[in-house]
């Protein structure tokens, strides 16, 4: 019914595992010192806008009640 198919012999086996292609890629090119500045830069803005949105909205997720401000409005004082 069923046939076995032949086996592959180990050597096979251990030479594809360390196959290896004898073409290499070209090396990266190295950023120039502009575009380095231009990435920190970048990066430098977007965590100051972090950092800004977080200074700037703690203040509106205190929950606690500062005692000038209540929550009764003017319409309610009865004129």
């Amino acid at each position: 019914m069923f046939r076995r198919r032949e086996a592959v012999p180990f050597s096979f086996v251990a030479e594809a595992d360390r196959f290896r292609s004898n073409v290499t890629p070209p090396p990266r090119e190295r950023p120039s010192k502009s575009q380095l500045m231009g990435h920190m830069l970048i990066g430098l803005t977007v965590v100051s806008g972090l950092v800004g949105s977080l200074l700037l909205g703690l203040p509106a997720l205190e929950t606690g009640r500062a005692p000038g401000h209540s929550q009764q409005s003017e319409a309610s004082d009865g004129r």
